[in-house]
Order: C-alpha cells, then sequence, then structure tokens
C-alpha cells in the first residue's frame, strides 16, 4: 500500500514549495528512487524545471517534463498521466491526483500559507479514512 509523507515548512511562503520539491528529489534520486513530480500548472512545471538545473551546484538531477526525452529518471508534469512512473510522487498540486495509489510513496509539501494548510489537511484526512501509512516530516528551511 502506498505510503504518505507530509513535509511541512514553518513558512507561509508559497514559493518554498519548489525548493522543498527540489530538495525531496535531490534525496530519492542519491537514493535510486524514480521520481514524478506533480505540478498545479505548466507554469509552475515549467519553473520547477529551470530550479531543477541550478538547485544545487554540486549535483546533477537528470529530469524533463513529462513526456520528453530523460523523463525516466526524474518528470515534472502537471495533471497528466505519469507514464511509466509508480515508485515516489512528489505532489505540489493542492488536490490529490487520481493516480496517486499507483505509486510506492506519495509526498505532499505543506507551507503554512491559509490555502495550503486548508487543502492538505482534507488530503490527510482523505488518506487517513482509508488506511494509507501517514507520516509527518518538519522541514527547515
Amino acid at each position: 500500500m502506498t505510503r504518505v509523507g507530509f513535509y511541512v515548512v514553518q513558512t507561509g511562503d508559497q514559493g518554498q514549495r519548489l525548493h522543498v520539491a527540489a530538495r525531496l528529489a535531490d534525496k530519492a534520486f542519491q537514493q535510486g528512487h524514480k521520481i514524478y513530480i506533480n505540478a498545479p500548472n505548466e507554469s509552475q512545471a515549467r519553473e520547477l524545471d529551470q530550479l531543477l538545473w541550478s538547485f544545487r551546484p554540486s549535483s546533477f538531477l537528470p529530469h524533463a517534463l513529462e513526456g520528453e526525452e530523460h523523463s525516466h529518471n526524474i518528470a515534472i508534469g502537471w495533471g497528466q498521466t505519469p507514464g511509466s512512473h509508480n515508485d515516489l510522487l512528489i505532489n505540489l498540486n493542492l488536490e490529490i491526483p487520481k493516480f496517486f495509489s499507483r505509486f510506492n510513496r506519495v509526498a505532499e509539501v505543506v507551507t503554512q500559507d491559509p490555502a495550503s494548510l486548508g487543502a492538505l489537511r482534507k488530503s490527510w484526512a482523505f488518506y487517513k479514512e482509508r488506511g494509507y501509512q501517514l507520516e509527518k516530516h518538519d522541514l527547515k528551511v
């Protein structure tokens, strides 16, 4: 069954969501995971694509937008079906994607802005009511 982790950042800055996603992707990739990052829209997906090129000068994260060449390690989409990915889903959308249960793990990124908190509290309840294993991780920015 899918394991769900909520990564909580103690800031209201929604821009931190992308940086947390980049940190999670970096760590997961170093551990050998295949990653699908679900952005809320194409604009944010492209912003994250740029961030991953410059996120950490000492590392390289092979990635691409979903459907493009080189998206087999880390793919960034905005609601598309995640191709062959089923290992780790980093969800930046405030709604749970329909395809979440095909993944071994789901990472939900939580910032302290009212929209994020409200939506992700509902997500926590959704996962809990259905019996998914939940984890909470407090992160420092």
